[in-house]
């Protein structure tokens, strides 16, 4: 089950359910799509996937928690809640449309609601971008009533989701799902000798952050094999259909990084404390100082 709330998460969308046909997934695949997704392309998803479902837009407008990560596209994230009625499934995996599978991951369905892979940003949490779950009304009634009296930390749905599943991290270890099952896309997120050891064995990989495979331009790019593979779906599924937005036509701008003492955007040239943060905020220099290739080299000058 995965999510599409405008023309760009509709391409990823299209992308993850071929990705799950070409590694042989047994289960039906369902999108749920908001009234921002273009006529065409929720056509050719209908085409593809087994049920397309619209659904409203939920916005935590929490501009103030959104501002602390620098993703204040995130708040819409809320719409995800919806997952919990589609009640004509006993059991759900949840894959947001910026991910992408490699390999057949069905087993996931053998664990319990709510099973996930932690977060590599505060390991504490679960990130929300792959989880399994059980649908049904009385937990989605729940959920929407917590996020009304709660709101989120972060503002957008994985905190949220970690709030009302505060014992996540507690439960026995098959509610810990490997990294296999949510690895961030590119070796900048990733610890590269383990990535080198254990790379083969991925099975779901997340494109976190601002930038997504269908944003092209200028630091737009992971620079990962898990790109090519996206781009490769991408052209012989999607690219070739006339009657859907090409990805060329979608907008895209980096979120400006802003500084907790004075928020203001940063200049041209960020210091060494700015581009901390960028890194935080899943926004590093991937063309810059931050490449694959200055990271590599920098660890290998530690050997």
């Amino acid at each position: 089950m995965t999510l599409a709330t405008n023309d760009g998460y509709a391409h990823g969308a299209l992308v993850l359910a071929h990705s799950l046909k070409e590694v042989g997934t047994t289960k039906k695949i369902h999108v749920m799509v908001t009234n921002q997704v273009s006529p065409g392309l929720r056509t050719l998803l209908a085409s593809v996937v087994d049920e397309v479902s619209t659904v409203d837009v939920m916005d935590s407008n929490d501009s103030e928690n959104l501002r602390l990560i620098g993703r204040p596209d995130l708040g819409v994230t809320f719409t995800k809640l919806n997952c919990w009625r589609l009640t004509q499934y006993t059991k759900a995996v949840f894959l947001d449309a910026d991910t992408l599978v490699l390999q057949n991951a069905d087993e996931l369905f053998e664990h319990e609601e709510i099973s996930a892979v932690a977060d590599i940003g505060w390991p504490d949490f679960f990130n929300s971008g792959v989880f399994v779950f059980t649908p049904s009304q009385e937990t989605y009634r729940s959920l929407v009533e917590f996020a009304v009296t709660h709101g989120s930390f972060d503002g957008g749905d994985q905190g949220v989701l970690n709030a009302y599943f505060s014992d996540w991290f507690s439960r026995p270890a098959s509610f810990r799902l490997s990294f296999i099952y949510n690895m961030t896309s590119g070796l900048f997120y990733t610890y590269a000798a383990a990535y080198k050891r254990h790379g083969a064995s991925v099975k779901i990989v997340h494109f976190i952050g601002a930038q997504k495979p269908w944003h092209t331009g200028p630091g737009a790019a992971h620079q990962s094999s898990h790109l090519a593979r996206w781009h490769e779906l991408h052209n012989k599924h999607v690219a070739k259909k006339s009657d859907v937005p090409s990805i060329e036509t979608l907008s895209f701008s980096v979120q400006p990084i802003y500084s907790e003492s004075t928020s203001h955007v940063t200049d041209s040239t960020p210091s060494d404390e700015d581009r901390i943060r960028a890194w935080d905020m899943n926004q590093p220099d991937y063309l810059g100082r931050d490449s694959f290739e200055n990271i590599q080299r920098f660890i290998d000058n530690q050997q």
